[in-house]
């Protein structure tokens, strides 16, 4: 499903515009995106949970190539955990 799929499904459910979901799930996504910025988890209940976590450096060898040894730097990754009402549906 894409977003503008998302965006009809939400106006047709919720007798909305197309214009009045697009904005109400461009918001959601805005306020999802503005907490994990600040490293807070957010708890959708049923559906499940997004939180960002650190990555520390890591050395890698490509192909057991020592010559080619790099590092890679560490960085924050947002990651989800599926609730149990949804795993339940999906599983």
């Amino acid at each position: 499903m894409t977003k503008s799929q998302l965006i009809s499904v939400v106006a047709k459910k919720a007798h909305l515009t197309k214009r009045a979901s697009n904005d109400a799930i461009e918001s959601m996504f805005e306020e999802i995106i503005r907490a994990l910025k600040k490293g807070e988890k957010v708890v959708i209940s049923g559906f499940g949970t997004f939180y960002v976590s650190q990555v520390d450096d890591k050395e890698v060898v490509p192909f057991g190539d020592e010559s080619k040894r790099q590092t890679i730097k560490g960085h924050r990754v947002v990651n989800f955990r599926v609730g149990k009402p949804l795993k339940k549906e999906v599983w």
